[in-house]
C-alpha cells in the first residue's frame, strides 16, 4: 500500500479546524472527500498538527495511504482539482516509506504569529492576523519572550481542556521582530501544547504596550497557572508554517523497531513452546 507524503496550505477563516469533527467543515475532511472523488477510495489522513478554528496554514503536513499506486504529481494535481472551491491547496506530494507519520515522525514544528500594529482598521488582511492599535515595542517583546525559551512547564501557556499528558515542553527558538506596520512572532518546538503559541502572543503584546516587563513574564511561567497568563491572542493571526522529520533511514529503523517490541509482546504459539522443549 503506497504512502503519500502532502504539504498543505489552507485558509482557516472557513473551518473549525484540522481534524474531521461533526459541528463544522474541516481541512481534513475537505481533504478526505478529494481523495474520495479521484480514486473511490474512502480514508483517514494524519496530520502534523491540529490547528484550531481559524488558524492557517501555509506548511501542514499529512500522510495519506491508497491502495492504488499513482504518480505522486498526479496525486497533487487530483487533490487540488478536487479540494476547491474550499481554500486548500496542496503544495507538494511525494511517495514515502512505510515507516513514516506525518505526526510521529516529525521532529519540529514551526509557527509564525502576525500582528498588524496600526490604528486603522484591516481590509484585505483582515481574518489573516490581529489587529492591535496601540504602538508596540517589539525589541521590548523579543528581549522578554527569551524567558520563554528552553525546557519549562507551560502550565501558564496551556489551554484548560489541552489533552497533553505533560504541561513539559521545549522551546527551542522565539523571534519577535517588527516589518513596516506588522510584528511577526516566529517559534520551534518539537511540539506544542492547546493554545500554547497564542498564550505567549498574547502575554507578550503586554509587555509591547508597556504594562509587563520581561520579570512580568518569567513570573507568570513560574507560576504555573494559567490565570497568570495574559490575553489569549486570536486565532487568525497564527500560521503553521513548517514541519521538520527525521530521515528515510530513521523512519525505518523506527518502524523496525515498533514492529519488532510487537513480536516480543505477542504470547509463544503452542507450537513454538513445543519446539523450545
Amino acid at each position: 500500500m503506497p504512502r503519500y507524503k502532502i504539504t498543505i496550505e489552507y485558509d482557516g477563516r472557513p473551518f473549525v479546524g484540522w481534524q474531521r469533527q461533526d459541528n463544522g467543515p474541516t481541512v481534513q475532511a475537505v481533504i478526505e472527500r478529494a481523495v474520495k472523488s479521484f480514486s473511490g477510495e474512502t480514508v483517514t489522513i494524519g496530520g502534523a498538527g491540529r490547528t484550531d478554528s481559524g488558524v492557517h496554514a501555509t506548511g501542514q503536513v499529512a500522510h495519506i495511504d491508497l491502495e492504488r499506486e499513482w504518480p505522486a504529481k498526479t496525486v497533487m494535481n487530483a487533490l487540488n482539482f478536487h479540494c476547491q472551491p474550499d481554500p486548500v491547496a496542496i503544495l507538494a506530494c511525494e511517495t514515502t516509506g512505510p515507516g513514516f507519520d506525518a505526526r510521529f515522525s516529525a521532529i519540529r514544528r514551526h509557527y509564525l504569529y502576525r500582528i498588524v500594529n496600526r490604528p486603522h482598521p484591516l481590509t484585505y488582511d483582515k481574518g489573516l492576523a490581529w489587529h492591535v492599535k496601540p504602538p508596540l515595542d517589539a525589541e521590548a517583546m523579543h528581549d522578554a519572550a527569551q524567558e520563554l525559551v528552553g525546557h519549562h512547564d507551560f502550565t501558564t501557556f496551556r489551554h484548560t481542556r489541552c489533552q497533553a499528558k505533560s504541561p513539559w515542553k521545549t522551546m527551542e527558538r522565539i523571534a519577535v521582530y517588527r516589518q513596516n506596520d506588522s510584528v511577526y512572532l516566529e517559534c520551534s518546538s518539537r511540539s506544542f501544547l492547546h493554545n500554547q503559541v497564542r498564550s505567549m502572543v498574547g502575554t507578550l503584546k503586554l509587555v509591547g504596550e508597556g504594562r509587563w516587563t520581561r520579570a512580568d513574564v518569567k513570573k507568570a511561567l513560574e507560576a504555573r497557572d494559567r490565570k497568570a497568563c495574559g490575553p489569549v491572542a486570536v486565532a487568525e493571526g497564527l500560521y503553521l508554517t513548517q514541519v521538520d522529520y527525521r530521515s528515510p533511514a530513521e523512519d525505518a529503523a523506527a518502524l523496525a523497531d515498533y514492529q519488532a517490541s510487537l513480536n516480543e509482546a505477542q504470547p509463544a504459539s503452542l507450537s513454538d513452546e513445543a519446539s523450545s522443549t
